[in-house]
């Protein structure tokens, strides 16, 4: 039986796939704890939030702790999470990192039947309250 280069490319794509989807967003572990302000770039009033992982970037607007998350990209500077939420709609988010205390936040989606989209920058400022 021959195998076709086409079809064993196919086949490594759909091997690799999971691995991507695994991803360990390392480069948010490398973000410092504490208490951050997001400010968002449409004037929306900014947030607070207690950063203990980094990971509590991916879901502003969504605050259900049991989504599904896929990992598109997993850089040493970047990475972009996509994710749903059943019952209560999806995201994609993209978090850069500037320094260890500053990122910029690109996020899209639907929450509540309604679809978002924002910008903001996240600094670091005190502990948590």
């Amino acid at each position: 039986m021959r195998v076709s280069a086409k079809a064993i490319a196919i086949a490594a794509a759909c091997l690799a796939a999971p691995v991507l989807a695994q991803g360990s967003l390392a480069m948010l572990d490398t973000l410092q704890k504490g208490g951050w302000e997001v400010r968002y770039r449409d004037g929306s009033a900014s947030r607070k939030v207690c950063v203990r992982s980094g990971r509590e970037f991916i879901q502003l607007r969504h605050t259900d702790s049991g989504c599904n998350r896929f990992v598109v990209e997993d850089g040493a500077s970047e990475v972009t999470v996509q994710y749903t939420c059943r019952g209560n709609g999806y995201g994609r988010t993209n978090i850069r990192k500037e320094t260890p205390a500053l990122v910029q936040i690109d996020s899209q989606g639907i929450a509540d039947g309604k679809p978002f989209q924002f910008s903001a920058e996240a600094r670091r400022t005190a502990s948590c309250d």
